[in-house]
């Protein structure tokens, strides 16, 4: 996407928050694609037998974006941080309820293999990498926001820079310590 192209992307996430509806007919077409790439991403390390689809979680976090329309975009790079950061929430939502009903919440007799199932490994990890990056949140903001950036918005090491205003440097250094870190905090776990 060229410089205007995105120039024009920031210009409609600003008119669409001002309450421009238009804008948000124009932005959708924009974006679509690029939201369903990060949605596939997201996707990408879920269980085989999910059956929540690419497109499913773009709608769902376009629910969530439309309550949040009032936001101050600064450019498009914040646009698929803050919708990157909702995909997230809403699969750890999901691993949450799934892991929780394997421990009990729907009591019904279920064997050793069952109980071991790649859904529900896959679900606490999910559930386990965010408890550690909420973790992290708590110790070093910045390098928590860059993983969420880089790992589960899939944003470039610039884009990432102009979303967290520091230099790629930064971004890069931040992005090997966070991740030596977590990797730590999860095998501690």
């Amino acid at each position: 996407m060229g410089d205007s192209s995105i120039s024009e992307t920031t210009e409609l996430l600003r008119a669409w928050a001002g309450g421009d509806q238009k804008a948000l007919s124009a932005l959708v077409p924009r974006v679509y694609r690029e939201l369903r790439r990060l949605a596939g991403r997201c996707l990408r390390n879920e269980s085989p037998d999910q059956t929540l689809q690419a497109t499913d979680l773009v709608h769902e976090a376009y629910l969530h974006l439309a309550d949040t329309s009032q936001l101050d975009w600064q450019h498009r790079s914040h646009f698929f941080a803050v919708s990157a950061t909702l995909m997230r929430r809403i699969l750890v939502d999901r691993a949450r309820r799934r892991t929780a009903a394997k421990r009990g919440g729907r009591v019904a007799g279920i064997d050793i293999e069952q109980a071991l199932d790649v859904s529900t490994r896959r679900s606490a990890e999910l559930v386990a990498l965010d408890d550690a990056l909420t973790t992290l949140a708590a110790v070093d903001p910045r390098k928590a926001r860059i993983v969420e950036l880089r790992f589960f918005a899939g944003l470039e090491v610039k884009e990432t820079a102009a979303v967290v205003g520091v230099s790629a440097e930064t971004v890069m250094r931040d992005w090997k310590l966070a991740k030596a870190w977590l990797l730590k905090e999860l095998t501690r776990a």
